[in-house]
């Protein structure tokens, strides 16, 4: 490991679905209550009952990750079963109705909803976020400047969420454009120290804006508690490979940023407008898009700099040992995406059910 850092952490949200009607069921108060003797803090409520979220411990290598991950998910899915339900992984469920669902019961999703309103309980999504061990805070920060340019990248890679309430909205990422709606969200601006970063966030508190950093939520964000980066901005994959896949992706870039910031150099820094740029057409198109590159000032195929982008981490993947799963980005850029093969289920069935048929199965290979 590199200085003893990069360990990961890893949190997914799945959708807890009823296998027969094929629609979010709000069971979580019940999965919890069974799942806390075997997954113990490692599982979560959220907002919404239909919702449940996991989270691995400090892993010290890609694979104690898998290993959780795997763990969990077969864990989540038995426990579901005994309930007559199923898990699911993906980031918007095809036809559910926000409106159907309850909210949990608790202060802080009760003082959410007070603040945001339909804002908040339209929010039935689902993510993968990806927290990166990083010592010091001014690295941190630096580290979480220059990754910036490539989150348009890693959310190409995971789309999932092409439905919405019954319709194909066109999206590939329909998940990211209802997060928007939610304040303190999207592509962060630059800081310059931790100490800027840190009035942000005590002005917010001091005008009564946030209670915490936990309020605000970035693509990505060094962590207000906690020593690590944090990248919130994938939808969740499906398949278990492309989820271990992206996590060995972004923990070999953050340390290659990390490798090139201790020989004082540094990804060139672009601004968030730009960036956003970039993100849109990921979320429209996924691995299909014509991404910006901005150092050429020319659009090129996502596939080409993906192709670069596998190169270009290579030294770190290296010294992780995990050069075999990085290159599986290039197997997601070529077959397609959660979001392309349910767009083909449909395409081919022209019935959202076997979407649902579709992702109960796919969730469960190799578990």
């Amino acid at each position: 490991m590199i200085d003893d850092q990069f360990t990961l952490g890893v949190e997914e949200e799945y959708q807890i679905v009823d296998p027969e009607t094929r629609e979010l069921k709000s069971y979580i108060s019940r999965l919890l209550e069974d799942g806390k003797s075997v997954l113990r803090e490692r599982i979560r409520t959220e907002m919404h009952q239909s919702v449940v979220e996991v989270g691995t411990t400090i892993c010290k290598h890609l694979g104690e990750v898998r290993s959780e991950l795997v763990e969990m998910r077969g864990e989540l899915n038995r426990l579901a079963q005994k309930g007559g339900l199923r898990i699911v992984a993906a980031s918007t469920h095809p036809f559910s109705d926000w409106k159907q669902q309850e909210i949990t019961d608790h202060a802080r999703y009760h003082n959410i909803v007070h603040d945001l309103q339909d804002v908040a309980r339209a929010n039935l999504i689902f993510g993968l976020h990806v927290h990166v061990g990083i010592k010091d805070k001014a690295v941190a920060l630096a580290l979480t400047n220059q990754i910036r340019y490539f989150l348009p990248h890693l959310l190409a890679l995971t789309t999932s969420s092409p439905f919405w309430m019954g319709r194909k909205t066109g999206l590939m990422s329909t998940r990211t454009q209802i997060f928007k709606r939610f304040p303190r969200t999207g592509i962060p601006d630059e800081f310059e120290s931790p100490e800027q970063l840190n009035n942000f966030v005590d002005l917010l508190i001091k005008t009564n804006s946030i209670d915490n950093g936990k309020r605000i939520w970035w693509d990505v964000r060094s962590h207000y508690l906690y020593d690590t980066v944090e990248v919130r901005i994938c939808d969740m994959p499906t398949n278990m490979d492309h989820t271990i896949a992206i996590v060995a992706l972004v923990q070999a870039l953050m340390a290659k940023l990390y490798l090139m910031y201790r020989r004082n150099t540094a990804w060139r820094s672009y601004s968030r407008g730009l960036i956003e740029e970039n993100k849109w057409r990921a979320l429209r198109f996924a691995t299909e898009a014509q991404l910006i590159d901005f150092g050429k000032g020319k659009e090129r195929p996502f596939a080409e700099l993906a192709a670069e982008l596998v190169e270009f981490v290579d030294e770190a993947a290296q010294i992780f040992g995990t050069r075999e799963q990085v290159a599986k980005i290039l197997d997601i850029v070529k077959n397609g995406t959660s979001a392309h093969k349910q767009i083909q289920v449909f395409e081919e069935t022209k019935d959202l059910k076997s979407v649902v048929d579709w992702m109960m199965h796919e969730t469960m290979q190799g578990i």
